[in-house]
């Protein structure tokens, strides 16, 4: 019985120690190793001394950063459209106007393209002494260079009246009821089309002469008809008043008749 106690703590006595070595590992190696975050603390003071260390080595660089250059770009204000209309007689190109201030014409074309219709406005007659019975033919420019202009009538040969590129009206003879007139840009290029817009059909006026004769004739017609009505009136009321006068010159004549014939009493 000793023997066998003897052997027991002997076969203790090496199992033991391999297996706390062994478990004594396994923790080990199974717990994570505890670290902790190193805090790095900043003072005032710390910060004051880089101020110091960059204010040094600037003012000990010789080399000086290049100076700062502000650099302005104009922005042009918004351009107008010129004062220019192309229906006004012999006025300054558009051209002109735009090189003097700056402001923008309409769209042109070339000078080496064929212009365009111009808008013919206008069929007048004319009533001065010297050129009675002529046609005032008026025009607008079209957006093309011009050189003159030339005004063609239906139904008549010959050379068309030519005008100047500044002109936006021209005369021409006596014209019928229902003649077409045209009037054409012309430029180094050629001439332009004829279109519904630069032609027209002569219309009958009435001259100035025969308005004033109409109004005339229609102011006298009108006095007449109040004056008649006017008369009118006042024969009615002049019947009126004698009808009422004599129905009263009754009645107070009868009026005294009766009171005549009534006998008197003692």
């Amino acid at each position: 019985m000793t023997s066998l106690c003897r052997n027991l703590v002997g076969l203790l006595f090496f199992v033991l120690p391999p297996m706390h070595s062994h478990l004594f590992t396994n923790a080990a190696s199974a717990s994570p190793p505890i670290t902790r975050p190193s805090i790095r603390r900043i003072t005032d003071t710390a910060l004051g001394d880089q101020d110091d260390d960059y204010s040094d080595n600037y003012d000990n660089d010789s080399t000086q950063p290049p100076p700062m250059v502000l650099s302005y770009t104009k922005i042009p204000q918004q351009s107008q459209f010129c004062q220019y209309n192309p229906c006004l007689e012999k006025q300054e190109p558009c051209s002109s106007l735009s090189a003097q201030t700056g402001c923008l014409c309409p769209g042109m074309s070339a000078a080496d393209e064929r212009p365009h219709p111009p808008l013919i406005q206008a069929l007048v007659p004319v009533s001065g002494e010297s050129d009675r019975g002529k046609i005032e033919v008026q025009w607008c420019a079209p957006s093309s260079v011009v050189s003159q202009y030339r005004i063609v009538i239906e139904g008549r040969d010959g050379d068309a009246p030519v005008f100047g590129d500044a002109s936006r009206r021209g005369l021409v003879p006596t014209l019928e009821v229902g003649t077409k007139v045209c009037v054409v840009a012309v430029n180094d290029a050629g001439s332009s089309e004829p279109s519904e817009f630069s032609c027209k059909r002569y219309e009958a006026h009435e001259s100035s002469d025969h308005t004033l004769l109409a109004w005339i004739i229609g102011g006298g017609a009108a006095l007449l008809l109040l004056i008649v009505i006017a008369a009118l009136i006042c024969g009615k009321c002049q019947k009126f008043r004698k009808g009422k006068r004599d129905s009263t010159d009754g009645f107070l004549k009868g009026h005294m008749e009766g009171t005549h014939k009534q006998p008197h009493k003692h």
